[in-house]
């Protein structure tokens, strides 16, 4: 069973900055292509990149916060999230502060669970949802060489469908660094520029 929550907030929408939600498969190279973003705009103090904090292995490729379930939980009853979610026996969170900062008119970039993007929508007035995706194969392959206990079978990974409905998709094929520019300019306007 998945649970999905929004931090309690008023009646009016949080902003006026941006939150960037980047959603995709397992293996679609969601992490690498954010990397590489957050390195083509290192000097930017108007972009923050999101920190999950999570329950599962933390992994070099992922900027996440390990905490133990227990931890996860007190930290979710204490209402310390924007955002969390359960997906895969894991659990998943954003911290409140990036509220903070889409107050201030910053875009926070965020790699989230496909579940959150209503509830997010709900809650900020400038969502942009960016799906990264790539081929069956790609993806297989891709979770195949990470060879990460807690992804599960490949198979039931590469065959979940993700229905999100996102603002702009980026097939993640080829060169990333390409595709890294491709979604800073999705972050830093809201849409690909020509």
């Amino acid at each position: 069973m998945t649970d999905i929550a929004v931090a309690e907030q008023a009646t009016k929408l949080i902003g006026p900055g941006r939150l960037v939600l980047v959603v995709g498969p397992s293996g679609a190279g969601k992490d690498t292509l954010i990397n590489a973003a957050r390195s083509l705009c290192v000097d930017d103090p108007a972009i923050v990149f999101a920190r999950r904090v999570v329950t599962r292995e933390a992994s070099a490729a992922e900027d996440n916060l390990q905490v133990a379930p227990d931890q996860f939980s007190r930290l979710e009853a204490a209402g310390d999230f924007a955002l969390h979610w359960r997906a895969h026996g894991h659990a998943y969170g954003l911290p409140l502060s990036l509220d903070d900062d889409i107050r201030v008119g910053r875009t926070v970039v965020a790699n989230v669970s496909r579940m959150v993007i209503e509830p997010a929508r709900s809650a900020y007035a400038d969502v942009v949802v960016v799906l990264i995706t790539a081929p069956a194969e790609v993806l297989a392959a891709r979770i195949a060489a990470r060879a990460r206990a807690s992804d599960g079978s490949i198979a039931d990974r590469v065959g979940r469908s993700v229905d999100a409905t996102p603002n702009f998709t980026i097939s993640n094929v080829g060169d990333p660094i390409a595709h890294a520019r491709d979604l800073l300019e999705m972050i830093r306007h809201g849409r690909p520029q020509p």
